[in-house]
């Protein structure tokens, strides 16, 4: 294999940085070439590029690398192919329901490691079990490419040991692939700018990890629930379309930029509306209770028990609401709260950095 990493001199330089000083790797597709190229934020941003033929693409191996704790790298060999994700699954024995990672590599390492979903050496140690991630992988955090490449990564091997990683898309997620910057930090612009290129060249059909993107799914039925970032309004349900058909005509507008100037379909328009899937905040509402309606009508529609949400931080989370038929899951990492929602069992915990369970009611 071909171990394509970037060897950078950071010494006294990385202290000034905000964690990781090393901002990549991105992998581009120039005709037939990969380009294989990270930066480096000392007191300048400077760039390692890096032409590999396109030819020796299955060879490649991707090394992940940190510049604040060496201990934390690895590497993630491609995938032959990328393939549109499944949208409907039967019930797995044990489940780790994590959202809005937005970029904090260590809450979502260090959260696999003390619920045992890997070890300290990246392997997947969950068995059958399966992680959902329930979108927001993007914005605020410092490390958003090594969030990206170390859920690439686990999902294969999760797959060689039965069990699966779900990636389900999120606002910001949807935001950043069609062009919405605003919360991206500043990091990744100076990135871009020191790589030569404009920062949404860096997440187009082009890219590995664009291409990966673009595969995953706004809603999952995993067993008995219902999996996405923000939520089901009366308006979706009156759509009538079954899981996979939400999936299917949502995603060629998946990077889609100025959708509301250019898209006259009513389905996509309220699909990807503020009352959409990933940006409805219905079932946590400021001023006046959400109609328990709705959310029946959603479980009889698709047929599941409850609904796993993200999007929204409410202070009870990680908690069950509406007769548990809402489970919110979104809190805030970025503010050191890294929590989870653990169904083993069949029972359900909120889940810690500490490996403690405690029982969810």
């Amino acid at each position: 294999f071909l171990l394509i990493g970037f060897a950078f001199n950071t010494k006294a330089q990385v202290g000034k940085s905000n964690g990781n000083a090393i901002d990549g790797p991105y992998l581009l597709y120039k005709g037939d070439s990969i380009l294989l190229a990270s930066a480096i934020h000392e007191e300048t941003v400077k760039a390692s590029k890096q032409f590999i033929p396109l030819k020796n693409k299955q060879k490649l191996v991707v090394e992940v690398k940190f510049s604040d704790a060496p201990e934390k790298n690895f590497s993630v060999k491609l995938k032959p192919t990328i393939s549109i994700e499944p949208s409907v699954w039967q019930q797995p024995d044990k489940a780790l329901f994590l959202s809005d990672i937005e970029g904090e590599f260590d809450a979502l390492r260090n959260l696999l490691i003390a619920n045992k979903v890997i070890s300290n050496k990246y392997e997947w140690i969950f068995g059958k079990g399966h992680l959902v991630i329930c979108g927001d992988l993007f914005d605020r955090g410092k490390d958003v490419p090594a969030v990206l490449w170390l859920l690439y990564k686990l999902e294969q091997e999760a797959k060689a040991k039965g069990g699966y990683v779900h990636t389900i898309l999120g606002n910001h997620d949807m935001m950043n692939l069609s062009g919405d910057l605003r919360y991206v930090d500043k990091k990744y612009m100076k990135s871009a700018e020191a790589l030569g290129v404009d920062y949404m060249d860096l997440y187009t059909e082009q890219t590995e990890l664009g291409k990966w993107l673009r595969s995953k799914n706004l809603v999952e039925k995993v067993g008995e629930n219902l999996c996405l970032h923000g939520g089901f309004s009366a308006e979706i349900n009156k759509l009538g379309l079954s899981i996979e058909e939400l999936n299917k005509v949502s995603r060629p507008y998946i990077g889609f930029k100025d959708l509301k100037k250019t898209v006259t379909d009513s389905t996509i328009l309220k699909i990807f509306s503020s009352t959409g899937l990933f940006w409805n905040r219905d079932y946590f509402p400021k001023d006046q209770p959400v109609d328990e309606k709705t959310i029946d009508q959603t479980l009889a529609l698709h047929k599941a028990k409850r609904i796993i949400v993200g999007h929204t931080i409410i202070p009870t989370n990680v908690g069950f609401y509406h007769n548990g038929k809402v489970l919110g899951i979104d809190v805030n990492q970025h503010a050191g709260k890294h929590e989870g929602a653990l169904y083993e069992n069949k029972q359900w915990f909120k889940v810690n950095l500490t490996g403690e369970k405690i029982p969810l009611k």
